[in-house]
């Protein structure tokens, strides 16, 4: 494979080569680095590259140029090669161009010249740029290989706990491609072992569990010591805070996961209103981010682990898994999220998986390219996907069963969602019933005021309501009629049964049993969004310090 390709471009020539000698230096060995002289002979450069299918992962370029300023050029340029990371250089004057730049071209970052020392200021920029460009572009993509049925729920299931897990893989579907006949044929595979998982010096693996597969790709699903100063259930935006915290101030920690880290955020396209992020961040670069951070202070991380039950052991609270063993630790974080609410109707649910999904990954938009995608929902996370899908979809229909948007979502959002003509927004509408034999082919649209009516579709995707996933913390930790749990001085207020049991009030954020916390979405009357989640799980540890101070 040729090395990615850098362009710098500037008219000034100490600058153009200024640029070009640091990047050079940096990233030489593993990038070729190239330079242009104008917006134009950019231009002309990307085309080149375009039609050699030559790798662009960035483009660094100055803003004042005489013929054509930088953000023009990018502008064009995104045209050529769509998924290339682009930095702009600008004096302090330009910056409100620069930050326009944000949402007219997708520019992903913007530095004030000079960048001396470029130790401290450019590389740290390029850095980031570069290792989100092979995230998306990685160089071994396809090492693992899913063969299986395009409308078979747990084919869905292995592809989203991949993708979710940053692990490449090729997808062969047994009904369109020869390739695929023959793996199952040399695997000596029949029709209930799919989907076919082969993996690099391994045995195929057939259908397999989440917790078979994690273990063959090598993820960690075994804790390694006998005890825990905390054990933090649950991988989203809260749990991670809270394990980087925790490490980072010496506390032994480890984070159970059942699915993949990041949580519901984890799968959105773009998290646009998150602090220190102008352009936004995916959920799964946000969650990448998080786990090397809580991993590089000594954090733990489980994955494919499924929680069913919490024990009281006098000083020790125990989390026990679904299929056998179990964590100790002295206290517990529950951080284990929300899951979207299922539709309720004719043929919903027995064409789950297999055309009707709950939330998705950013990267499933692609499969839905010229189709039409019907989005169930009218808060931010329905809001993402439907912008996400519309980057591929011919068409994408919100379905929204409230009066309009403004009571639900982001008016960022909605601004970009109302400019988009490939999104059509249906109020005061639901779905209320599913068609197909196998797979989805049509639904029952019912509009306020208006006779249901049948919609081919082939695509249903579903993000409403919160089910808080608490059941596994039995009677000894109290929460609402929905499921959330109690904590702090909402424990004391309430009428729950279970009471609390010591001579001083619990914690802000504990439960009512001592040495249990609760952060992020699973709370009563939390945020629900990212920025308090990820507060409240660096609250929390503040609060575990307190309490084993006192054990």
């Amino acid at each position: 494979m040729p090395k990615p390709t850098i362009l710098t471009v500037d008219d000034d020539p100490g600058v153009a080569a200024s640029i070009s000698r640091d990047l050079r230096t940096r990233y030489g060995q593993d990038y070729r680095v190239i330079r242009a002289t104008s917006g134009a002979q950019a231009l002309e450069v990307l085309a080149e590259l375009a039609l050699r299918a030559r790798p662009v992962a960035l483009i660094a370029t100055d803003q004042r140029m005489p013929e054509m300023t930088g953000v023009e050029m990018l502008a064009r340029a995104r045209d050529i090669t769509p998924d290339t990371k682009f930095l702009l250089l600008t004096a302090y004057a330009d910056t409100e161009a620069a930050i326009a730049a944000i949402n007219d071209v997708g520019l992903d970052y913007y530095l004030l010249k000079p960048w001396d020392p470029p130790t401290e200021r450019l590389y740290p920029v390029v850095d980031d740029l570069l290792g989100d460009w092979r995230q998306a572009h990685p160089p071994d993509a396809g090492e693992v290989t899913v063969v299986g049925h395009r409308w078979s729920e747990r084919s869905h299931e292995v592809k989203t706990f991949l993708s979710r897990n940053h692990v490449p893989y090729q997808w062969r579907e047994i009904d369109r491609d020869e390739e695929a006949g023959r793996l199952v044929e040399l695997a000596g595979a029949g029709p209930d072992d799919l989907p076919l998982v082969l993996v690099p010096d391994g045995q195929p693996l057939r259908a397999p569990s989440t917790l078979d597969l994690a273990g063959a790709l090598g993820l960690r699903t075994q804790a390694e010591q006998p005890l825990y100063d905390l054990c933090i259930v649950g991988g989203g935006p809260a749990g991670l805070a809270a394990a980087v915290y925790a490490a980072s101030e010496g506390l032994r920690a480890v984070v159970v996961e059942k699915e993949a880290p990041g949580g519901q955020a984890g799968q959105s396209a773009s998290i646009q209103n998150y602090l220190g992020f102008p352009k936004g961040l995916s959920g799964a670069d946000l969650a990448h981010r998080a786990v090397a951070q809580a991993a590089r202070f000594g954090a733990e991380m489980l994955l494919a682990r499924d929680v069913v039950a919490l024990e009281a052991r006098g000083p020790v609270r125990a989390v026990r898994f679904g299929d056998s063993g179990e964590v100790e630790a002295r206290a517990v974080l529950v951080a284990s999220g929300v899951s979207y609410r299922r539709l309720e109707g004719p043929g919903l649910a027995d064409l789950a998986g297999r055309g009707v999904y709950y939330g998705s990954s950013a990267s499933e938009a692609v499969q839905c390219e010229g189709d039409d995608v019907y989005v169930v929902g009218g808060a931010n996370s329905a809001g993402q996907a439907a912008l996400n899908f519309a980057r591929y979809a011919r068409r994408v229909v919100m379905v929204v069963r409230g009066a309009r948007l403004e009571d639900t979502m982001s008016m960022y959002l909605i601004a970009q969602i109302r400019a988009n003509d490939r999104i059509e927004v249906r109020l005061r509408s639901s779905v209320v019933a599913a068609h197909g034999d196998g797979h989805l082919a049509s639904i029952t649209l019912c509009e306020q005021g208006s006779a249901p009516e049948e919609l081919p579709a082939t695509w249903l995707f579903v993000y409403i309501g919160a089910s808080p996933r608490t059941d596994w913390l039995g009677p000894g930790v109290a929460r609402d009629p929905r499921g959330f749990v109690l904590t702090g001085p909402e424990l004391l207020a309430s009428s729950a049964t279970t009471p609390w049991p010591l001579a001083r009030s619990p914690y802000a954020l504990e439960t009512s049993t001592p040495g249990v916390f609760a952060a992020g979405d699973v709370r009563l009357d939390s945020m629900k969004r990212v920025a308090s989640a990820v507060g409240e799980g660096a609250m929390a540890i503040h609060l575990v310090h307190q309490y084993l101070a006192t054990t």
